[in-house]
């Protein structure tokens, strides 16, 4: 038993080692476009990592010392911000320029959206500084950790959009998914902190809105924007924009489906747990 204890330790240190690696790869190239490719927009990716550091630091500090805790919490800021920033981008562009060709191939691979560009890279930063907030403490599993491989697929995907400039609509789209992450990181928040009644009216809004963002806000869009991308391949030039693109819908969707089950897992616990408890009564 010890043994097997010290083999699963080597290969999570393994793990740890080469998406560290990868992180700092990512590090020195945004490094470089920064300060040796004058790509000074860029500084957004900066400030979004030092922003949610300070936050991480600030709940560390004042509030709990439980790493999984002051990282959910700091996701969730993440996920809130973010889907604000998304929301208003949209209404923004609507209100100015109506919907019309508002998601026509040449505006989402072409054309950027005010302020989509530092939202992105707001985001960027975000994804950075969890990778390694969950590097440092360790808060992962399994031999391939699905949280690590989505965090690496998005900051490169990302990333090469951003020094190319291309697709920068697109990849704002998949943001809205983000609303759905609020309510996933609100009921881990919720459960940490001892709030468990799955028969308080709370809990049960929350169920609702769960799935609603799940259904919508995640999985529908991210099977939307990948139809797109089928339908619009032969509009795409010759490049690595459209084989990336599918590459990173795939795997989103491929996660949406892994999440999704485990969502499903979660309800059906804290129906049995209330069911239980009530035959109990």
């Amino acid at each position: 038993m010890a043994r097997t204890s010290s083999q699963n330790q080597n290969e999570k240190n393994k793990v740890g080692a080469f998406f560290l690696a990868t992180l700092i790869l990512w590090f020195v190239s945004v490094l470089f476009e920064i300060f040796f490719n004058k790509r000074t927009e860029l500084l957004w990716i900066v400030a979004g990592a030092c922003l949610f550091q300070i936050a991480n630091w600030v709940i560390r500090s004042f509030v709990s010392r439980d790493p999984l805790f002051v990282n959910t919490s700091v996701s969730l800021l993440h996920s809130t911000i973010i889907s604000v920033s998304v929301v208003s981008i949209l209404v923004n562009q609507c209100l100015k320029n109506g919907s019309d060709g508002m998601f026509e191939h040449s505006q989402l691979v072409g054309g950027t959206w005010e302020w989509a560009y530092a939202a992105l890279c707001f985001s960027c930063g975000y994804f950075a500084y969890d990778q390694l907030d969950m590097l440092f403490y360790r808060l992962y599993s399994g031999l391939i950790p699905s949280i690590l491989v989505h965090h690496m697929i998005l900051l490169v995907c990302f990333t090469l959009a951003l020094y190319r400039n291309v697709t920068i609509n697109y990849l704002i789209l998949t943001l809205v998914c983000e609303l759905h992450s609020i309510f996933l990181h609100v009921r881990k928040v919720r459960r940490m902190a001892g709030i468990r009644n799955s028969k308080s009216t709370i809990v049960r809004i929350e169920w609702v809105l769960n799935w609603l963002t799940f259904i919508f806000a995640r999985s529908l869009t991210h099977i939307l924007i990948t139809v797109k991308l089928v339908a619009d391949a032969p509009k795409f030039e010759k490049g690595v924009e459209l084989p990336l693109a599918l590459f990173g819908m795939a795997g989103m969707n491929l996660i949406n489906v892994g999440l999704g089950i485990d969502l499903f897992s979660a309800f059906k616990r804290e129906k049995s747990s209330e069911n239980s408890n009530h035959h109990g009564e």
